[in-house]
C-alpha cells in the first residue's frame, strides 16, 4: 500500500486527540478539582489557625495551669480544708487591688482550684484574680485577653483584627463548604485511580490515598463544626438572628423576666474573663433589677445591700443550678442591681440555667433556663454545645480534638501534595485544567446561586471570582498560562 493511500488514515488522528484531551481536561473530575484546589489558597490557612486555636480551647483547663502554676496552686489543708466566705475573697480582692471593681466570681472548678474574680481596675483595665479560697490569700492576675487561651480565643474569632477579621473567618468557613463537598466528589470519582497508583507504588500516591481517607472522615464532621460555628458569625449570625427575631423566634434568648435597659446584657456582666462562660443562648440575655424595700427607699442606709455573693449562691443552689457556678456582681453604685448566677453545664447544654437574686432581700428576682428558650435557640444551644466538645462528655470532647488533630493533618498535607506535583521551572501553578460546566447544567447553577444566597460572603465572593476569571485571567495569555485555565 503506498504511502499516498496511508496518509488519509492517519490524518484524522489527531483531531480526536485533541477533542479527547480537552475533553479531559474541562471533564467533571478535573474541574472540580480545580475549585477545590483554588479554593484551598483561602480555606487552608483559616482552617489551621481555627483547628490550631480549637485544641487550645479545648485543652484550656489543663495548659493554663501548666503555664501559671502558682495561679492554680491551692493548699487545701489550710482552715481545715474549709472554703471561706466568698464575701470574704472578695474582700482580700479589694484590698490588694484598690479602686477596682468586682465584675464576676467563679466559683473553684474542683476541690483544690482557685476562685477566681474577673475585676476591672481603677484604670479601666480587665483582670482575673486567683483567690486561695482556704488561706483568703490573692495569688496573682492576668490579663485574660494575654493568656495563651485568651489569644486563642481571640484569634478563632475575629484574628484579633474586630469586624474585618471575623469576615475572614466567615469568608473562609464559607468556601470550606465547599471545599467539603467537592472533596467528597473527588473521593468517590478518584477512588479507583488512587487504589491503582498507590499499587503501583507511584511517588506521592500513599499520600494522596491518606489525604483522601482522611477527608472522607473529616468532611462531614467539618462540615457539623462550620455550621454549628456559623451563629458566631457577624454578618450571617446576625442576619438569621434578625430573620428569626422577625419571624417570633431567635438564636438566643430574651430573658421575660428582664426589667432593665436593654444595653444591660448577661454578656456584658461578664466582659472580661475567658475563663467563666455565658450560656450561648443566654449572652444577649437582658439583667433584672432589684428593688429596694419599700420601707427605706429614699434613705441611704436602707439601699445598701444585705445579699451578698454567698447569699446569690446558697439561693440558686436551692433552685437546682449544678455547681460550680459563675455570679456576675451588681455594681456598687448600681441600687438596682442584681446577682445573676449562671450554673455551669459544661457537658450538657439542657441544664443551662441563670438565676436572678436580688440584692436586698436575697430574694429570687427571675430564673430563666434551657426549658424556657425558643425552639431555634434550643437547636443553636445544643449545637454550639456540640461545636465546643461538650454536649456529649468526653466522647465528644476527644471527638472535637480528633477532628481538629485531622483538619490540621489536610492542611498539610494537601499543600505538601500540590508541591510535589507542581511542574518545576515551566511558569505555571500547576493547577488542574478544566472549567465546571455551569451553563449546561441547570441544576450546578440552582445549587451555587441557592448556596450564595444562604451564606452571602460566598455569594459576594463567587460572583467577583468568576468576573475575575472571565475579564482578566483568560484575557491576559501570562495569567492564563500561569493559572493554567482551560
Amino acid at each position: 500500500m503506498s504511502s499516498d493511500s496511508l496518509s488519509p488514515a492517519r490524518a484524522p488522528a489527531h483531531p480526536p486527540d485533541r477533542r479527547r484531551t480537552v475533553g479531559r481536561g474541562s471533564g467533571w473530575f478535573r474541574a472540580v478539582w480545580r475549585w477545590h484546589f483554588f479554593a484551598s489558597f483561602l480555606v487552608v490557612p483559616v482552617l489551621l489557625l481555627l483547628a490550631t486555636t480549637g485544641l487550645i480551647y479545648l485543652f484550656r483547663f489543663q495548659l493554663e495551669p501548666l503555664l501559671h502554676p502558682a495561679l492554680y496552686r491551692v493548699d487545701t489543708s489550710a482552715s481545715g480544708g474549709i472554703a471561706q466566705p466568698y464575701l470574704s475573697q472578695l474582700s482580700a480582692v479589694e484590698q490588694a487591688y484598690p479602686g477596682s471593681t468586682a465584675v464576676s466570681l467563679a466559683e473553684p472548678r474542683e476541690v483544690g482550684d482557685p476562685t477566681i474574680v474577673s475585676i476591672t481596675t481603677a484604670d479601666g483595665a480587665g483582670r482575673d484574680v486567683f483567690v486561695d479560697p482556704y488561706r483568703i490569700e490573692v495569688l496573682g492576675s492576668v490579663d485574660p485577653d494575654r493568656t495563651l487561651s485568651g489569644y486563642a480565643i481571640r484569634l478563632h474569632g475575629e484574628l484579633m483584627a474586630g469586624r474585618w477579621g471575623d469576615h475572614v473567618i466567615e469568608l473562609g468557613a464559607c468556601w470550606a463548604v465547599v471545599m467539603a463537598l467537592t472533596g467528597y466528589y473527588l473521593f468517590v470519582r478518584g477512588w479507583r485511580a488512587r487504589r491503582r497508583a498507590r499499587q503501583k507504588r507511584r511517588a506521592g500516591a500513599r499520600l494522596r490515598y491518606r489525604h483522601g481517607l482522611v477527608g472522607a472522615f473529616v468532611g462531614m464532621g467539618l462540615l457539623t463544626l462550620l455550621v454549628t460555628g456559623l451563629p458566631w458569625t457577624g454578618l450571617w449570625g446576625e442576619k438569621v438572628q434578625s430573620f428569626a427575631t422577625g419571624h417570633g423566634s431567635s438564636m438566643w434568648s430574651l430573658d421575660p423576666g428582664a426589667q432593665s435597659d436593654p444595653t444591660s446584657t448577661l454578656d456584658e456582666s461578664l466582659p472580661h474573663s475567658h475563663q467563666q462562660d455565658v450560656p450561648w443562648a443566654q449572652g444577649d440575655s437582658e439583667v433584672p433589677q432589684s428593688a429596694p424595700p419599700e420601707s427605706t427607699q429614699g434613705d441611704d442606709d436602707g439601699e445598701r445591700s444585705v445579699a451578698n455573693a454567698d447569699t446569690a449562691i446558697e439561693v440558686a443552689d436551692q433552685r437546682g443550678l449544678r455547681h460550680p457556678m459563675t455570679v456576675a456582681l451588681p455594681a456598687p453604685d448600681d441600687a438596682s442591681g442584681v446577682f445573676s448566677v449562671i450554673g455551669y453545664a459544661f457537658d450538657a447544654p439542657s441544664d443551662e440555667k441563670t438565676v436572678h437574686v436580688g440584692r436586698y432581700g436575697g430574694e429570687v428576682v427571675s430564673t430563666y433556663g434551657f426549658d424556657d428558650y425558643p425552639l431555634l435557640a434550643k437547636v443553636v444551644s445544643q449545637g454550639i454545645g456540640l461545636h465546643e466538645g461538650r454536649s456529649l462528655g468526653l466522647w465528644s470532647f476527644w471527638g472535637a480534638a480528633a477532628m481538629c488533630a485531622a483538619v490540621i493533618f489536610m492542611c498539610i498535607s494537601g499543600p505538601l501534595m500540590w508541591w510535589r506535583r507542581r511542574p518545576g521551572g515551566a511558569g505555571r501553578l500547576g493547577a488542574p485544567r478544566g472549567r465546571m460546566p455551569i451553563r449546561a447544567t441547570p441544576v450546578l447553577a440552582i445549587a451555587l446561586v441557592a448556596l450564595g444566597v444562604f451564606l452571602p460572603l460566598f455569594g459576594i465572593s463567587l460572583l467577583a471570582v468568576l468576573v475575575l476569571d472571565q475579564l482578566v485571567l483568560r484575557r491576559v495569555p501570562a495569567l492564563s498560562r500561569w493559572f493554567d485555565t482551560a
